[in-house]
């Protein structure tokens, strides 16, 4: 592969290939302490598909039922009425050990390799971003280039939907974010600058009047969408930011750091209200919110990924899935959802320096699936947001579309298209 010789699409820890900033020298951290201020987080109200039992543990059942459906009542039914209940209601079926995805569609286009790719919140789009300045939007059906978008100046590292699906932001190497419309595939005149080296990660807010940005500069900035301008700078990390994270009403952001610290932070006040940090200390290159907002997901370079309880005490490891190598890159992955309701269930997906795709379920960290099809590090994976659909991307310049047999079963089929070229 002749990506071997380039720079790397997403940073390396120690040998990222720029050699215009040099590598920065440890100082004594301008960041808050690493102990704990004693702030309050409030429990966030459960999403319809994500409850949580009150005062539940993080055994593997209460777990299912965290991220998902708890199906107990919360009222104790008399003796007949649990006999009419079983009599009535068929068994429930066994919890799947494996996942069954097919590569459906590989799309090529991109000419270096491919940093991140994110389905859009209404699931008709795919974004991808490369190392080679461009961010290419894909019909996610059909594999159909829609637009590429060009105007960044190096190459391009994290991209963020918003809300509605109508805005992509990108952030770039060349220190700047741009904000671009999808209908017309054209930028917003005025890109967001402000930091001073690369930018490494972006996240939208919830109601998408605010964007969240994390750099190589160590710093965090909280955007005014609407004013295109910096609210809030927020001293988070003494290393480059990898990774950052609106949870799901918006009042808390999650930052990452090659410090080995991930970092929880009040959205109005811009207070730290928790730092966890494992007792490892493996940089942590990438971090998002679980779906119902209780649990942070950390990608860090030991080949772990850590599902963390910030909500109790000071913060807990409840999970480490393990499985997939990934000691040098950046990587990245998202949560998805497997079985039919009432019974459904969580899995982890994350790319792999060895070239596959890792399937994990959430509360027994049992390896449920490798994907085989990339010929080079998969650097960003993601789930669609309402069917059994995964998109990956990675250094062999290609984005791939995995489809569940489960799911085809279910869905009208579309047409046989095994490769699709961008001309």
């Amino acid at each position: 592969m002749e990506d071997s010789a380039e720079p790397s699409p997403k940073r390396r820890r120690s040998e990222d290939g720029y050699e215009e900033s040099p590598p920065r020298r440890r100082q004594i951290s301008r960041s808050p302490s690493n102990v704990s201020p004693q702030y309050r987080l409030a429990e966030r109200p459960a999403h319809h598909g994500y409850s949580r039992a009150d005062g539940a543990d993080d055994s593997e059942d209460a777990l299912d039922h965290r991220f998902y459906r708890d199906r107990r009542s919360t009222e104790s039914p008399s003796p007949s009425e649990l006999h009419a209940r079983r009599s009535l209601t068929p068994p429930l079926p066994e919890k799947p050990t494996q996942l069954h995805y097919r590569q459906k569609l590989v799309l090529k286009g991109h000419k270096k390799g491919i940093s991140a790719v994110k389905f859009s919140p209404d699931g008709r789009w795919i974004a991808s971003c490369s190392a080679d300045a461009t961010i290419k939007i894909w019909d996610s059906r059909t594999g159909k280039l829609e637009h590429t978008l060009e105007g960044h100046l190096a190459g391009v590292s994290t991209i963020s939907w918003s809300p509605d699906s109508k805005i992509l932001a990108s952030g770039s190497d060349d220190k700047s974010i741009r904000l671009w419309d999808v209908a017309t595939g054209q930028a917003h005149p005025v890109p967001l600058l402000g930091h001073h080296n690369y930018i490494y990660s972006l996240a939208f807010s919830p109601k998408g009047n605010m964007l969240v940005s994390g750099s190589y500069d160590e710093a965090v900035f909280l955007w005014d969408l609407r004013a295109a301008k910096v609210m809030r700078s927020l001293p988070a990390h003494s290393d480059p930011v990898g990774g950052v994270d609106f949870v799901r009403d918006g009042t808390l952001i999650v930052s990452c750091a090659s410090d080995g610290l991930i970092r929880v932070w009040d959205t109005a006040t811009g207070q730290c209200l928790r730092t966890l940090v494992h007792e490892d200390n493996a940089p942590v290159t990438s971090v998002c919110f679980s779906p119902n907002g209780k649990y942070i997901l950390a990608w860090t370079l030991d080949s772990c990924i850590r599902l963390w309880n910030y909500v109790e005490g000071k913060g807990r490891c409840v999970k480490t899935y393990q499985g997939h190598t990934n000691n040098k890159y950046s990587i990245s992955g998202a949560f998805g959802v497997y079985g039919c309701p009432p019974c459904q269930y969580a899995f982890v997906a994350s790319g792999s320096e060895d070239k596959t795709i890792v399937l994990w379920d959430v509360s027994s960290k049992n390896v449920m699936q490798r994907l085989e099809g990339h010929t080079g590090v998969v650097l960003g994976v993601d789930t669609h947001p309402t069917q059994a659909i995964i998109v990956s991307g990675g250094a062999d310049r290609t984005v791939r579309i995995w489809r569940s047999d489960e799911d085809m079963q279910h869905q009208q089929p579309i047409e046989p298209e095994p490769l699709i070229t961008d001309a």
